[in-house]
């Protein structure tokens, strides 16, 4: 009979491996978003706010270059 014990050391290294991958994108689409000043969506959206006493304000967001 054989006495070898078979170590598994990848498990760790693995999940490790697949954290740092979710965070470098992470860091990439928070790089992106901070550097060009806008999200990556085609749709603006409309902004509706009611103050008191019944008066609304209404309109279109702008990015922050413009």
């Amino acid at each position: 009979m054989s006495d070898q014990t078979h170590h598994s050391t990848g498990g760790g290294n693995t999940a490790l491996a697949f954290i740092l991958g979710a965070v470098v994108v992470a860091l990439i689409v928070i790089g992106y978003v901070v550097y060009t000043g806008e999200f990556p969506l085609g749709d603006k959206p409309d902004v509706s706010i009611e103050l008191p006493g019944g008066t609304q304000i209404e309109g279109n967001v702008e990015p922050a270059g413009n």
